[in-house]
């Protein structure tokens, strides 16, 4: 499915229209089945691996795009700032290979996943990926015995793992229509049902009032886009100056990303929707097609750590915009309170 098929189907879950109208019986069999799931591990036919330090897991009901990743290294430098000692797993969409791995800065996000080792660089904690996040688990905290947290990155559905705490991100369109797959946002239904507390933290662009009740993240660029170098440039540098800007996002909603650039003045001549998790290697060379001479090209955190080695000394400037994520304070007070409340941080 292209991305031009993926936002139109998202633009259609946020209502009861026709489309999704037609699809809510399939809808129905895919509750019964998540249901029929959960009850496997309610009673005890499949059990849920419980690691030997608290486990923070940090997901979404909506499909794609809500902010996990942003939340995921927010929480991590929150805790690193507490003392503890975080370490994160993750399944890491998009590899192309299953097995238990570490993800080091240099890693290649084709057998990490681009999202891991983003969190990687940004954080510089322990990240370890499998598809069963036990097994990263297990296998970080025997290489990093000081590791005393695990936040898991995308496992709210991921019921082999038990947690401690669960933060359940939301993002502007909230519930959607509130139907589940394939009529709607849903991944399961609202609210759900889990013997671990949780955090509800709704990230919003604009002040507004969530849609129910839970803390508030305020989401924006930087100032500032980065180099792979990590050379710094102003976006009011970008905006002013007269040369042409590009623009490519492989994320779940590729349009959130265009639109935040055009609201700091950025003019773009070519915005390229791709795919989540897209294989940039494949797609540059006809993407570096398109681009007018002199261009700059810009993109996401998450697109950069697959897109920056394949440049050449031809290459346009490809420049990475963060996305800076400011949760409410409350939310790292409850945060902390309800580790505190089963372990402290471990003295080094």
């Amino acid at each position: 499915m292209n991305a031009a098929t993926e936002s139109a189907l998202r633009q259609a879950w946020l209502a009861r229209g026709p489309l999704t109208r037609l699809l809510y019986p399939l809808s129905l069999v895919y509750r019964a089945l998540f249901a029929a799931r959960r009850l496997l591990f309610a009673w005890g036919w499949r059990r849920a691996t419980r690691l030997p330090v608290p486990v923070v897991v940090v997901g979404n009901v909506v499909v794609g795009g809500a902010g996990k990743t942003p939340t995921t290294i927010a929480v991590v430098r929150h805790l690193l700032a507490q003392g503890w000692h975080p370490g994160v797993v993750s399944r890491g969409h998009g590899r192309q290979q299953d097995g238990v791995l570490a993800v080091g800065a240099s890693s290649d996000p084709a057998d990490t996943g681009d999202e891991p080792l983003l969190i990687q660089r940004a954080t510089g904690v322990p990240v370890w990926v499998a598809k069963q996040r036990a097994t990263a688990g297990l296998a970080l905290l025997k290489a990093h015995p000081a590791v005393d947290v695990i936040v898991c990155d995308d496992g709210l559905q991921h019921l082999a793992l038990a947690r401690d705490l669960e933060v359940v991100v939301f993002d502007d369109r909230g519930l959607g229509n509130g139907w589940c797959l394939p009529a709607g946002l849903l991944r399961e239904p609202w609210p759900r049902r889990s013997d671990a507390p949780a955090l509800v933290l709704h990230q919003q662009r604009q002040p507004a009032p969530p849609f129910f009740p839970g803390f508030v993240a305020r989401r924006a660029l930087a100032d500032e886009a980065v180099n792979a170098q990590g050379r710094a440039t102003p976006l009011a540098e970008l905006a002013n100056n007269a040369a042409p800007l590009c623009a490519l996002a492989g994320i779940a909603r590729p349009e959130v990303f265009f639109d935040m650039l055009a609201e700091r003045g950025l003019r773009l001549a070519h915005a390229w929707p791709l795919p989540d998790h897209a294989d940039l290697a494949a797609l540059w060379p006809d993407l570096l097609a398109q681009c007018p001479p002199g261009a700059t090209v810009l993109c996401t955190e998450k697109d950069a750590v697959k897109l920056w080695p394949l440049l050449t000394g031809t290459s346009p400037q490809v420049l990475a915009v963060p996305l800076m994520l400011t949760p409410e304070p409350a939310f790292f007070h409850a945060l902390d309170a309800r580790l505190s409340s089963r372990h402290g941080p471990q003295t080094p």
